[in-house]
């Protein structure tokens, strides 16, 4: 017998308990375990066929690919599903979104279901190539932009390192102290974050380490009409990005403290297992 695909009905719920988002708690443990097992049960683990009633979003086509050690099951993981929700929540909100780090191009698949008009960046050809295919395949291409580039301060171009072992944690040389396994190196395009914000008013980002150098070279200008949603990968981006947004005066809201706002660096999130930021001049997280 099939077991429950419980998805929807943690998508549904996820806004309404917003303060018991970060890990640890009972709920959190709970709808983990649950996020876990209607993923395994799925359909999604068929490479060709692929897909999964997603609540709100409707019938979503997300073929089954392995990325080293990680695979697509693995995108679909708690805290992911509760940026998922957030972007349902607020699909009213945006209009206009950036994913930085596109990977496969689930969260962009997403975006575009909210109805937002989506500039995708992926540097990565081989993942580029496989987000072509996923927005086909959900017929939300024409809402999405596809940018082969990698973001930083500034454009150019600069080295890239993809992680053969987990191709999710490829990154920017120079991005992470110390790159593990094998490693492709090549070259690739960048753009600069102030040739985005502005022109979107959200951003996700997930960058392995890029953050602290992207974040950093913002102004208070940028954050006027943008919101950002990023994953922060280390102690040492976390207290940079945390001193520069205070200097800007400009709010941020932890996953790891209930969204609560951060008034100090130990309630920063400083790796992808403390969940995400979100930053933004808004005096609280819309989470309802």
């Amino acid at each position: 017998m099939m077991k429950k695909n419980y998805l929807e009905d943690i998508l549904n719920c996820l806004p309404s308990i917003s303060k018991q988002h970060g890990r640890g708690t009972k709920i959190f443990e709970l709808f983990e375990a649950l996020s876990i097992n209607s993923t395994a049960s799925s359909n999604l683990k068929d490479p060709i066929e692929g897909k999964i009633d997603f609540g709100s979003f409707g019938e979503l086509k997300f073929p089954y690919y392995k990325m080293g050690a990680i695979d697509t099951l693995d995108l679909f993981g708690l805290d992911e599903l509760i940026i998922f929700s957030f972007y349902n929540i607020n699909k009213n909100r945006y209009r206009k979104s950036a994913d930085i780090g596109a990977n496969l191009g689930l969260h962009s698949v997403l975006m575009s279901k909210c109805g937002w008009q989506v500039e995708s960046y992926e540097p990565d050809p081989v993942h580029a190539s496989l987000l072509r295919r996923n927005l086909a395949l959900n017929n939300v291409e024409s809402n999405v932009t596809i940018n082969e580039k990698a973001i930083s301060d500034k454009e150019g171009t600069l080295e890239f390192l993809r992680v053969v072992g987990n191709t999710t944690g490829s990154h920017l040389a120079g991005a992470k102290s110390k790159p593990y396994g094998e490693i492709d190196r090549f070259t690739v395009n960048v753009a600069s974050i102030a040739s985005i914000m502005g022109n979107v008013d959200f951003i996700k980002m997930d960058v392995e380490g890029q953050e602290k150098q992207i974040i950093t070279s913002t102004t208070k200008e940028h954050w006027k009409e943008t919101d950002m949603m990023v994953e922060i990968g280390t102690s040492e981006n976390a207290d940079a990005i945390f001193e520069h947004l205070a200097r800007l005066s400009i709010n941020a809201f932890s996953q790891k403290t209930g969204w609560a706002m951060v008034k100090s660096k130990d309630e920063m999130p400083n790796s992808h297992r403390e969940g995400s930021l979100f930053i933004s001049v808004k005096d609280e997280m819309p989470w309802g």
